[in-house]
Formats: structure tokens, C-alpha cells, sequence
């Protein structure tokens, strides 16, 4: 089944592109000015960030193509536009911090960006010089947040990023992860160490999370981001030629991209997802899952049972 009667599945177009999306109709839930879009506070400060933001990996890739990069710029300008704030990336995604830095000099009503991208490299020397790399690739006085992407060298970069918090470098530190075998190592790090963020995989039907790493974060006053919302977008291909079941109303829930972003951000412990696309529509979509209500517990059991009875 596609998604707009199109040959190609949504799957397939997005990974012709080697992108992420949200695959739901045009237009839903576009945050108005009237009804801002959902929010959390994070633990250590009670500021507060909209429930979806935007990761870039793959997606906003694609160095000098002037039209690529006028595309994105579209797409970053919807993330504004529908109440958007925090942006996630990284020197590994390539040229993403290159094009994010383009296009935020051009880009409107940017106010609310919350940046957060990663320190990931050995030896702490080559640390600082990267995070300085890339405060001038994003145009940035300083970052909102820096993690340590996928733990590489954490010691020698805590200890940088800690020094920098204090100076006032940096607003917020943390540490990532978007592989499962590393959970262990992750978790002494967010049990002893003085941070404020995380960033890890979990979402509908990848939910170790749940066991150790979420209640360990709100334990821990940790704020929580979440990456690969969508597991890639394989459960648009699992799942989107089923029907949503009725009951997704009472969440104001109207099509599969709202459904797995609203079960992750109803979380207590989770303060925001970073789907990415490479498309304004679907980003306009995405946003529409920090609109309205989010299930309570028991329907976000409900929503569990019914995606792994199908």
C-alpha cells in the first residue's frame, strides 16, 4: 500500500534519498500560533522544549547541491514555522552540520533553535578542535547541548565538556547512543556522571529503554532525546497498510507517524523525538504529533499490543 497512490512506496522513496519521514497525510496537526506545540522540561533547569524536534543524519547531507540545499532550507523553515526547536547533529553525518549552518543563515522566526550536536573523534585534543570546527559550520556562539556521540572517548571529552559548562561554552552536556550493545557501558555513565542529556534509540517495538535507561534517566533528572523514531522507517513498512484502530482518536492521533512519535513523547521520561525528512510535507506532519493529547498509560499499552497483534 502507498501512501499517495504513487507507485513507489513511501518507504522506498525515502530510501532512494537515504532520508527519514513521517508518513501521514498533508497537513495534519500543524502547530498554529494559537495552540503551541506540546512541551517538556528539562530536569535540571525546568526549561522547556517542544515534544518533536528534528535530527539530520542522512538527510540534510548533501554538500554543495545549491538545489538540495534550497530544499532543506524549506524544510528547516517548516520546522520553524510549526513550533520547532530543537536540531540534532553531528560531525559523522558528513557535510549536515555544513548544510545546517547554510541554511540557518538564511532561515525566518529561528528564535527558539535549541542546538544540540556531538563531539565524536579520539583524544581529547582533537575534541576541541572538532567542537570548535563545528560552532563555526553551524554559525553558533555557542551550542545549546554537546554530546559524546556513541560514548567515543567519553572520559577525556567529559572532561572538556565539563569545563566548558562552567565557562559557559556550552548550556547543556550529554552522552548518545543508537546501538543496543552499548546499554551497559551507558548506563554507568548516566549513573555517575554529572550530565544533564541522553540520547538513545527507542520507539514502538525497540523498547529496552524501558527496563533500565528511562527509569535510570528520570532517577536521574536526566533529560531524554530520542533518535530512530521510526526504526529507519521500517515501521512504515511493517505497519502503514494496516489501519489505525478507532481508539487512536483519544489522542488525537490521525495516522501512523502521529501514533509511534506520540507513543515515544508520552513517556514521562522522554523529552523529545528527532525524526528527520527530507521533505516540507512531511515535516509539516511530523509536527502535528506535538498537537493535541497524548495517551495515558493505559493506552499506550493498548498501543503496543495492538502494533504486535498485527
Amino acid at each position: 500500500m502507498t501512501r499517495t497512490g504513487r507507485n513507489l512506496s513511501r518507504r522506498g522513496f525515502l530510501a532512494s534519498l537515504g532520508a527519514f519521514g513521517a508518513a501521514v497525510r498533508l497537513g495534519q496537526g500543524r502547530a498554529s500560533a494559537a495552540s503551541p506545540p506540546l512541551a517538556k522540561a528539562v530536569p535540571a533547569t525546568g526549561e522547556r522544549l517542544p515534544v518533536i524536534g528534528m535530527g539530520s543524519w542522512l538527510t540534510f547531507d548533501v554538500g554543495g547541491d545549491r538545489g538540495a540545499r534550497a530544499r532543506r532550507l524549506e524544510v528547516l523553515q517548516a520546522f520553524f514555522d510549526g513550533g520547532g526547536a530543537v536540531i540534532d547533529s553531528s560531525p559523522m553525518y558528513g557535510s549536515s552540520e555544513e548544510v545546517l549552518g547554510y541554511c540557518l543563515a538564511r532561515v525566518a522566526n529561528k528564535n527558539a533553535l535549541f542546538s544540540a550536536t556531538k563531539v565524536w573523534t579520539l583524544f581529547q585534543s582533537r575534541g576541541v578542535r572538532q567542537m570548535t570546527e563545528s560552532e563555526r559550520l553551524w554559525g553558533a556562539e555557542r551550542f545549546d547541548l554537546m554530546q559524546i556521540h556513541n560514548l567515543l572517548d567519553w572520559e577525556a571529552h567529559l572532561e572538556t565538556l565539563i569545563d566548558w559548562k562552567a565557562q559557559g561554552r556550552v548550556r547543556y552536556i550529554g552522552i548518545t547512543t543508537s546501538h543496543g550493545r552499548r546499554h551497559g557501558d551507558f548506563e554507568k555513565v548516566m549513573a555517575g556522571q554529572p550530565i544533564d542529556f541522553v540520547q538513545f534509540t527507542y520507539n514502538i517495538l525497540d523498547r529496552e529503554a524501558e527496563k533500565r535507561l528511562l527509569p535510570l534517566a528520570a532517577e536521574r533528572g536526566l533529560a531524554v532525546i530520542i533518535n530512530r523514531p521510526f526504526r529507519r522507517g521500517a515501521l512504515f513498512d511493517y505497519f502503514e497498510h494496516n489501519p489505525l484502530p478507532d481508539w487512536a482518536r483519544e489522542f488525537d492521533c490521525a495516522n501512523w507517524a502521529q501514533f509511534f512519535l506520540k507513543f515515544i513523547v508520552s513517556h514521562p521520561a522522554v523529552t523529545c523525538a528527532i525524526p528527520a525528512t527530507t521533505r516540507v510535507d512531511h515535516m509539516r506532519e511530523n509536527m502535528g504529533a506535538a498537537a493535541g493529547r497524548l495517551p495515558d498509560p493505559e493506552l499506550r499499552r493498548r498501543m503496543a499490543r495492538y502494533v504486535e497483534g498485527l
